[in-house]
């Protein structure tokens, strides 16, 4: 328990800045008029938007199955084919 004690003091400023940024920020932003903000919507709302970027098609993925795949032999002569690890 003797060990937890340095953890103390940065609990108890961790609990102090919570409480006053609580405190500070109880009133928050502030009542808005709702006529100025039905103005700012309808301004908002009449804006023209920007010109759509020209869509790609999405790349073509190919299709993994996780499984290595050794390319074929078929240029291989017959002596390379009967050759094996060892």
């Amino acid at each position: 328990m003797e060990i937890l004690l340095w953890l103390a003091p940065a609990a108890v400023v961790t609990v102090v800045a919570m409480l006053w940024v609580g405190w500070v920020s109880r009133d928050g932003r502030g009542e808005v008029d709702r006529d100025v903000a039905a103005a700012r919507l309808g301004k908002a709302l009449a804006k023209d938007l920007p010109a759509r970027a020209r869509r790609t098609p999405p790349a073509v993925r190919d299709r993994s199955t996780g499984i290595a795949v050794r390319p074929s032999n078929a240029g291989a002569t017959g002596a390379d084919r009967t050759r094996r690890a060892s």
